[in-house]
């Protein structure tokens, strides 16, 4: 026993002295996947599959130590059979995983993602309409949900509804959500800064069972969106009329006009604002400016 416990930290030891720079990074990059795989994974249905592998994984190493070669024939073609089981089982957390890579700021800059001018006008005009329409409804307690598609296409929400492809306008909105009306009870779906859909259904959330019994369907339908795709999912209660957010698969409550309209400001518009700034910044040292002329052509009137 005291010879293999030997063995096995002269193995150690080895494999130390042997390390090079790039080993040294690839370890670094298998730590930051395992981390990423780890995050993925945690309280969701493929929590408890990873669970079972490692179980597995530790079972086929202990056969492979004491040489049970029927056992471990069987244990191999369960492995095997198992990686596709788990790929049919839980292809939607395998989909989201790529839909999140596929949406992060690195390719994002790899595909040289550009805004275009005229976009950015539209989707400016479209905040202000939005805001105005969620006071507005939130003072009636009028139902509404406003999804704002951002990378993540959202075709097969747009192929639920009816395409409108209309500049958003605050009527609008009160009109499509007026209760009884058609379009009423589903979502309205937002591209390039225009109402493109309305009446949309939209996926219901993975863990369900997990969310706060209060929420109705359309926080549930919010939220279910948000864990889907990129898009900013704006909810009106018809009990309360408090207005909410979802994105990224979280709901966050209480939003009145000033802080909904900055809230979509940062997040559709982040380069407006700060030539806003600038500007506000500059109006009174012109007006200071100008003052100082005048002052300076008094003076001189005196003196003439």
């Amino acid at each position: 026993m005291i010879n293999y416990l030997t063995d096995i930290w002269n193995s150690i030891i080895n494999v130390f002295r042997s390390m090079t720079f790039i080993d040294v990074l690839d370890i670094i990059f298998l730590a930051i996947i395992l981390y990423w795989v780890i995050k993925l994974v945690k309280e969701t249905r493929a929590e408890q599959l990873v669970k079972g592998l490692v179980v597995m994984v530790l079972v086929l190493a202990v056969l492979n130590q004491f040489e049970f070669k029927a056992m471990k024939v069987i244990s191999n073609m369960v492995v095997n059979v198992g990686l596709i089981a788990f790929i049919v089982m839980f292809q939607p957390e395998l989909r989201r995983a790529l839909e999140k890579v596929g949406r992060s700021k690195v390719m994002k800059t790899i595909l040289f993602d550009i805004p275009v001018p005229e976009a950015a006008g539209r989707e400016s005009r479209a905040v202000e309409q939005i805001v105005l329409a969620c006071e507005k409804l939130s003072r009636t307690a009028t139902g509404a949900l406003i999804v704002i598609e951002q990378q993540t296409k959202l075709g097969e929400q747009i192929e639920s509804g009816t395409i409108i492809n209309a500049i958003p306008s605050e009527e609008l909105f009160r009109t499509i959500f007026f209760p009884n009306t058609p379009l009423h009870d589903g979502a309205v779906v937002i591209r390039n800064g225009m109402i493109y859909a309305a009446g949309c259904f939209l996926p219901k959330p993975a863990r369900d069972e997990l969310i706060n019994k209060e929420l109705g369907s359309r926080h549930r339908a919010a939220i279910g969106m948000s864990e889907v795709s990129d898009a900013i999912i704006i909810v009106v209660s018809e009990e309360t009329g408090m207005i909410s957010i979802a994105e990224n698969g979280d709901l966050e409550r209480g939003f009145d006009r000033e802080r909904l309209h900055n809230y979509l400001r940062n997040k559709l518009l982040p380069d407006t604002n700060e030539p806003r700034k600038n500007k506000e910044k500059k109006k009174p040292q012109s007006q200071n400016s100008s003052k100082k002329k005048t002052s300076r052509s008094k003076k001189g009137g005196d003196g003439k």
